[in-house]
């Protein structure tokens, strides 16, 4: 079977898990996926480099307890950054994450906690099945979705600066002849496009990809706003969450609009050159490139995704350790310039259902040990999932170069925090 057969195969497949996963938010991936069977295609990734000027900010200070150095277990491909209790992963977590790679579900894994007490990393398994490295802390994925609380951060810090409100309607930032949709005249804000709750679709129904298995490297800001001016909203803006990659694809173009940058020059002038995450990018470094895993689904290497126009709903790569960094950030573990801006983008701006709400690109789940604020991740060949106990000041990160979900992994550790 080649490569091509194997793509509709696996889009076959993922239609009984396209209903299990709708309420978790890979509903947008599941959908592509299926549309690749009839011909097209799944979702994100990298962006084009940019020329756009940036900014570098020196990294903010840590107020992290050290740790010890890192070392190497006798298992092999598997590393472990040791760490005062009760930060270290338990054994049993340890176990499950073996057990994913073990049976073959998982090609590798790395994952990390981190806390008052400091961090811990651990990973098992290798950066490809042929020769591969070892993974660590240090190793480069893809991670999707999870980019969208970038996006929020991004107009989180320029609603504390003055620079936009999260209530201005959106046609306020959009070229003048680009016709946006209304509902009985209520417009979208730029709120409504972060909490998912704009009434756009999931994704443009004009994607059509030349390469089905990069679909939307060639997907322009045209068919953007040509798909604005078509899309006829069934709800009022604000009154129902519907998940949407391109609603926030849509946000992330605006924020672009509105700071003359890239996308990617946004992040890394506005958050990873603040907190001090070199790892977290789209367009790669050759040092990165270097440390990249190669993502698999079915045990067959799947590309890197790019993702240019629809930036905002996710084209980042990052590591472990950047991450960590980041929800140390987020937990004013770490001190930062943009904690209040984090802070604004936890709070529940939208109650979808009983126990699940929305933030500015985070989802917030009650559950039996708290509330978890997280953001999940998948493209082609990988699976990324963040979340953090906000009361406990606890976060995990677990990032896999397949697309398997790695989910429950984080949600277990988190659970034993």
């Amino acid at each position: 079977m080649n490569t091509r057969q194997q793509v509709f195969s696996w889009c076959c497949r993922s239609l009984s898990d396209h209903v299990a996963r709708q309420r978790e938010g890979y509903d947008w991936l599941m959908r592509p996926a299926v549309r690749l069977a009839l011909a097209t295609t799944l979702f994100l990734a990298s962006c084009t480099p940019s020329t756009a000027d940036t900014t570098t900010n020196s990294p903010s200070t840590t107020v992290l307890p050290t740790t010890s150095a890192s070392t190497t277990t006798n298992a092999p491909a598997t590393t472990s950054t040791t760490a005062a209790a009760p930060c270290g992963i338990p054994e049993s977590i340890k176990d499950e994450v073996r057990s994913y790679v073990d049976i073959e579900a998982n090609v590798g894994i790395v994952m990390g906690v981190v806390g008052p007490c400091g961090q811990d990393v651990f990973a098992y398994g290798a950066s490809s099945l042929e020769g591969g490295r070892p993974l660590d802390e240090d190793t480069v994925f893809e991670i999707g979705s999870t980019g969208k609380s970038f996006t929020g951060i991004l107009l989180a810090d320029m609603v504390q600066h003055n620079e936009l409100a999260l209530s201005d309607p959106i046609e306020e930032y959009l070229p003048a002849d680009v016709d946006v949709p209304t509902y009985e005249g209520r417009s979208i804000t730029l709120v409504d496009l972060a909490t998912h709750t704009s009434g756009l679709p999931n994704l443009p129904s004009n994607l059509n990809p030349a390469d089905e298995l990069r679909p939307y490297a060639d997907y322009t800001f045209d068919q953007m706003y040509e798909e604005l001016g078509t899309v006829e909203l069934s709800t009022a803006p604000g009154s129902e969450y519907q998940y949407s990659n391109f609603g926030m694809g849509v946000l992330g173009h605006i924020l672009e609009l509105h700071s003359g940058m890239s996308y990617e020059d946004l992040v890394i002038s506005r958050i990873t050159d603040v907190l001090g995450m070199p790892d977290t990018r789209a367009t790669l470094t050759s040092d990165m490139e270097s440390r990249l895993a190669l993502g698999y689904r079915d045990k067959v290497v799947f590309p890197l995704w790019d993702n240019p126009t629809l930036a905002g709903a996710g084209e980042l790569r990052s590591t472990v350790r950047d991450l960590l960094t980041y929800l140390a950030a987020n937990l004013g573990l770490q001190e930062s310039d943009l904690f209040d801006a984090m802070q604004l983008t936890h709070q529940r701006f939208h109650q979808a259902d009983d126990i699940y709400g929305v933030g500015l690109g985070w989802h917030i789940h009650h559950r039996s040990y708290g509330e978890v604020v997280e953001d999940h991740g998948a493209t082609g060949g990988y699976w990324c999932y963040v979340g953090f106990l906000q009361d406990k000041q606890v976060g995990v990160v677990v990032l896999t170069n397949t697309f398997h979900s790695v989910d429950q992994i984080g949600l277990d550790l988190l659970a034993k925090s």
